[in-house]
């Protein structure tokens, strides 16, 4: 059974949606300093700090929704 994507690499491959989480995902795509590896707290409070609306932290959760429905299929 293949290892689920990172929830970075997950975002990544939705850059192409014309919506937030596609947004998000090219927005994340061009940010060299993007804290992949910290998690959803991690981010939030990257994005946070770097003064983003509170729509921006919203798609964050939003995403890190959906990316957890895509890591429960996967383990099926």
């Amino acid at each position: 059974m293949p290892t689920p994507k990172s929830f970075t690499a997950w975002l990544k491959t939705h850059a192409d949606q014309d919506n937030a989480i596609g947004d998000l995902a090219r927005d994340v795509s061009r940010d060299p300093d993007w804290p992949s590896r910290k998690g959803l707290p991690g981010q939030r409070t990257y994005l946070e700090e770097r003064g983003a609306i509170s729509a921006a932290v919203e798609t964050l959760e939003r995403a890190w929704t959906q990316y957890e429905q895509y890591k429960a299929a996967e383990d099926k």
